[in-house]
């Protein structure tokens, strides 16, 4: 298979991939619920959308090492911190699902514990969409310059 129809292969992927993500539709706003089913719901919705989002930036590296392999390096790197922010997110969820009443923003007696929960998973949550937010700009800003480079 030449260059050419491996980028338009690719290409055509990951196009089928932003569909797949569009659909699921993942919202990083976080509600106030004291519910485990929320958080079970809400743990199965981000689980399904992490890989997802996980398997569409590794189809977009791979485009990225057929088109130049130096600035593919380092966005390797990038989808494997956002593998171990989504990991990280996962298990103050589940931190959350056993023990509800932390994202109780009303309770004004919360444990220090129960805040720095909070706290953790309010942070990481926004560190994980800013960093696929970044991803996204990165991967587009690539894609068209050295897309329209191949084209000249």
């Amino acid at each position: 298979m030449d260059s050419g129809n491996e980028i338009e292969e690719k290409s055509k992927k990951l196009e089928e991939l932003g569909i797949d993500l569009s659909k699921i539709q993942f919202d990083f706003k976080v509600k106030n619920s004291k519910k485990e089913e929320y958080w079970e719901k809400r743990i199965k919705e981000f689980q399904n959308y992490h890989k997802k989002t996980v398997e569409y930036f590794i189809e977009a590296h791979y485009l990225m090492s057929l088109l130049d392999k130096e600035e593919s390096g380092p966005f390797l790197l990038r989808v494997s911190k956002l593998r171990q922010i989504g990991i990280k997110l996962l298990e103050s969820m589940e931190e959350i699902k056993q023990n509800p009443s932390i994202m109780d923003l009303k309770d004004q007696q919360q444990s220090k514990w129960s805040m720095e929960q909070k706290e953790k998973f309010l942070n990481t949550n926004e560190e994980l969409k800013n960093h696929e937010k970044h991803m996204n700009v990165f991967f587009r800003e690539f894609y068209e310059k050295r897309l329209k480079e191949k084209e000249n």
